[in-house]
């Protein structure tokens, strides 16, 4: 099953031997070679060679001592002070051959698995046949699976999509997994570039010893390169990302005292401004995505794609149904979202609570829509009702509570009024009109940045309090959806 190693350069090839050496010969010749080191060092310092050592498998080149050290970034930042005070970065007079070392990864050319086996063909564990194992997993640190543990619900799964992108861009051919919440995995549903989705509850400082071991040997069992999360790490989620044994176990951290620790077992991490990475807005995983996205020798900087969604056929249709059973026309309607509720299925981020607006005031905004249809969007039955109440039997309701449901609602739409919900940023996945109301300009310019160019009306409270954003502000800005109607 492994084979000779010779005529494949391109797999993994067999350690150099070392020559056993007993304890008796050891104190005897440690006098010669003190004095032997002491000459070469000596030499070396004088005459500067320029001798190179080249390894004839895969390529990498020696030192060339005569080069100077002009090439030093000094800017560069440096590895993690936890795992080696001492490691000042890469060598920059170190010179590497073209196998495995520069570019990007190419696509994984082992054999297909066979679909007669249940376990599937050539996944060995960690140490078997190991010759199928590129060197580029070393060497250029390429990256063939990747496990992203991201925090939050609904709208923090939903803007860590061009994070996810970046790394299909970045490393070609790589499988994506997602752990996350309950809620936030529902979002899935909508990005074709997740492989599997696993339910766990990242933000339980307590969780039930049954799951917790059970995420690990899940975990595990894939033999990850990387793991990516964004959950606030101290000890004890660096220690649950370490035993996973993945290659770089990278993470946020707490930004106080509750760290400690933390960095010994994390192979990279993020400091974030506040405990609440949430408040960061549209751009909340910056620094992630920077770190990601670096340029790596003659790999120039990966750029950060717009956030998109896929929307499948399946769904089209399921939504499709229930917008016209509420007396609906496809791109007839305008979605109305962010209908005050207790229910988690408002999808709130955890940087903005204050986002919910009362039926009463909703009402007032509907009445000045001509020619479209407003969609009332309801996160529970029970609210149904109230609408109802409020606005009239004959008002249009749709009861939706996963963000895929939504999204190909607002897809067939003619455009969006919400407040700082996913539906703002469903929205500009979909590259459609929206009017979004925030309660203060700061929060606005967080969670959207040049809405110009996202086809965006902002419209923010001067209270600092939804509850009291200007109406009349809001009836102007709605008049651009009935535009298209009038022109045509």
């Amino acid at each position: 099953m492994a084979g000779p190693s010779h005529g494949r350069p391109e797999f993994y090839t067999s350690p150099v031997a070392f020559r056993p050496v007993s304890s008796a010969s050891t104190t005897h010749d440690d006098d010669d070679a003190q004095s032997v080191q002491a000459n070469e060092h000596v030499d070396a310092t004088r005459h500067r060679s320029t001798r190179q050592i080249h390894h004839p498998r895969c390529g990498i080149g020696g030192i060339d001592q005569t080069k100077k050290s002009a090439s030093i970034r000094p800017n560069a930042k440096k590895k993690n002070p936890w795992l080696d005070p001492f490691d000042q970065g890469d060598d920059p007079e170190m010179e590497y051959g073209s196998l495995f070392s520069d570019g990007k990864q190419e696509e994984d050319c082992r054999p297909p698995e066979n679909p007669e086996n249940p376990y599937g063909f050539l996944k060995f564990p960690m140490g078997y046949t190991v010759e199928i194992a590129s060197l580029g997993l070393k060497i250029r640190g390429d990256v063939r699976r990747c496990c992203c543990v991201i925090s939050g619900g609904v709208y923090e799964n939903l803007l860590f999509f061009p994070a996810i992108q970046l790394i299909k861009d970045r490393y070609p051919g790589v499988q994506v997994d997602v752990v996350t919440s309950a809620r936030g995995k529902q979002v899935y549903e909508i990005n074709k570039n997740v492989r599997w989705s696993n339910e766990y509850d990242v933000d339980d400082h307590f969780p039930d010893p049954a799951d917790y071991t059970d995420m690990i040997g899940i975990l595990k069992n894939r033999y990850y390169d990387m793991i990516l999360s964004t959950k606030l790490a101290g000890l004890g989620h660096a220690a649950f990302l370490f035993v996973s044994s993945a290659r770089d176990t990278v993470s946020y951290i707490y930004p106080n005292v509750n760290a400690a620790g933390a960095g010994l077992l994390l192979s990279e991490t993020f400091t974030p401004d506040s405990m609440n990475l949430s408040e960061g807005g549209y751009n909340m995983y910056h620094q992630m995505i920077d770190w990601l996205g670096r340029p790596f020798r003659s790999v120039p900087r990966q750029p950060v794609p717009p956030l998109n969604v896929s929307i499948s056929k399946k769904l089209k249709e399921v939504v499709e149904a229930k917008y016209k059973n509420a007396g609906a026309v496809k791109g007839k309607y305008i979605v109305i979202h962010g209908i005050k509720s207790d229910s988690k299925a408002s999808m709130q981020s955890r940087g903005d609570i204050d986002s919910l607006l009362p039926i009463e005031i909703w009402d007032e905004i509907a009445s000045v829509i001509r020619g479209l249809t407003p969609v009332f969007v309801i996160p529970h039955e029970k609210e149904r009702e109230n609408v109802e109440d409020v606005v009239g039997e004959d008002a249009s309701i749709v009861f939706i509570t996963t963000p895929g449901q939504l999204a190909a609602l607002i897809n067939d739409s003619a455009g969006v009024i919400a407040t700082n919900t996913a539906a703002i940023q469903l929205a500009h996945a979909r590259e459609k009109p929206s009017v979004a109301l925030f309660c203060s300009d700061d929060k606005a310019k967080l969670f959207v940045p040049n809405p110009e160019e996202k086809k965006c009306a902002i419209i923010s409270s001067k209270t600092g309090k939804l509850v009291d954003i200007d109406i009349e502000a809001v009836k102007t800005a709605v008049q651009i959806f009935s535009m298209p109607m009038a022109i045509a």
